[in-house]
């Protein structure tokens, strides 16, 4: 088989990448592979659907570049595709005097960024969410929303076929040399290679020469559901974050449906694909990530001992509650009895500074490009962001 373009990975990335090359390359044949029956069965469909604004990261990064826009176009996306969004908006609240540095910080930060933001007083705080708790302050946040996943892919997936890109699901990629893919279901001669194959797409930038200095490290992500009715909780409620890490702590998210839930954990998981049991499980990606771990745990400049214990103690369904009581009032244990299904994100760890990549990674040549972190706000920024991946491939070429 012959492919002008393939990309690798029917996520959120891979997919608008594969139908951005369709335009800008209108004569080439653009195919892609994905590993699963289905597109978006893995970080790209569980997420927690919140399209972010974009007001936690520094204005130099790639994420501050696209997720605004991101957003934007995203939320221009569902309404012509009539996909249901809740426009509830995001309250980030202090839990005490110490906070309010970092409501400084991300206000700064959102302003640097264009980022429509209110500041808020507690009482402005708690006309927006009656039940909320902070410190005197807060800040609230009117174009974050949310959306469920899952229906954005199904649209997305089928714009891409439409569109002309040719898809083949439950293919693997197996390995690559000199211009040929091997898969599962035979060898595709190949002009250019796009790998966005999220959780293994350091294993196969490896086969090309690149991920030199950087490895996966997956986290799983869990969240406690809500029986309470329908409208509850108003708003999503953050707590202001450690900005030196890239998780944002544990919060309520208010589904595109209108019920809420509490979460997510960030546990290192113990292989790729650890979402539960013995599913997925490789012996060599235990070993590996256990080593990776290891090392992390004797050197790291994140602390990766204290993040995971902490990580670890929010598999307690009372840790997750009582951290999310902190946020709002009546959180009741009766009212958050079943866990949701998990995501594992695909974290990027730089093996030789031995920290945690915070921004979007690429690497890549005349021959291919490598998606290598593309995380949280990804589903947000995805638009742009391939957009990008896609000018960075012609100027290349």
């Amino acid at each position: 088989m012959r492919s002008d373009f393939l990309v690798i990975g029917g996520g959120v990335i891979g997919l608008n990448i594969a139908r951005k090359l369709r335009h800008r390359f209108p004569d080439a044949s653009v195919h892609l592979l994905e590993k699963e029956a289905e597109c978006g069965l893995h970080a790209s469909g569980r997420n927690s659907g919140v399209l972010h604004a974009g007001f936690y990261y520094s204005p130099d990064s790639l994420k501050a570049k696209f997720t605004w826009q991101g957003n934007c176009l995203l939320t221009e996306y569902c309404e012509d595709k009539k996909i249901p969004l809740n426009k509830c908006g995001k309250l980030v609240v202090a839990k005490n005097h110490v906070d309010h540095a970092g409501l400084d910080e991300l206000l700064r930060r959102g302003r640097a960024n264009g980022i429509p933001l209110e500041e808020l007083s507690e009482k402005d705080a708690k006309v927006i969410e009656p039940r909320v708790k902070t410190c005197e302050r807060a800040l609230f946040s009117p174009a974050t929303s949310t959306v469920d996943p899952s229906k954005v892919m199904q649209a997305m997936k089928k714009d891409a076929v439409n569109e002309g890109v040719q898809l083949h699901c439950g293919v693997r990629y197996l390995s690559a040399s000199h211009g040929r893919v091997v898969t599962s279901q035979g060898a595709y001669d190949v002009g250019y290679v796009v790998n966005a194959a999220g959780l293994y797409a350091d294993r196969i930038a490896r086969d090309y020469g690149f991920s030199e200095h950087y490895r996966i490290l997956p986290f799983k992500g869990l969240y406690l559901y809500s029986s309470e009715p329908v409208g509850s909780i108003r708003t999503n409620i953050y707590p202001v974050p450690d900005l030196k890490h890239p998780f944002l702590g544990v919060h309520f998210t208010v589904a595109a449906n209108g019920k809420a839930k509490i979460g997510p954990t960030a546990i290192p998981g113990l292989w790729r694909e650890h979402y539960g049991g013995m599913a997925n499980f490789r012996w060599n990606e235990f070993l590996e990530v256990a080593i990776r771990g290891v090392g992390l745990l004797a050197n790291s400049n994140f602390d990766f001992k204290t993040l995971a214990v902490r990580e670890a103690a929010k598999y307690s369904r009372s840790k997750m509650i009582s951290l999310a009581g902190q946020l709002a009032e009546g959180v009741k244990p009766e009212h958050y009895q079943h866990w949701g299904r998990p995501g594992i994100r695909a974290q990027l760890v730089d093996i030789k500074k031995r920290k945690l990549e915070m921004d979007f990674v690429l690497e890549g040549d005349r021959h291919s490009m490598h998606v290598l972190n593309a995380v949280s706000p990804a589903f947000t920024c995805s638009i742009p962001f391939s957009e990008y991946v896609c000018q960075r491939i012609q100027a290349i070429l």
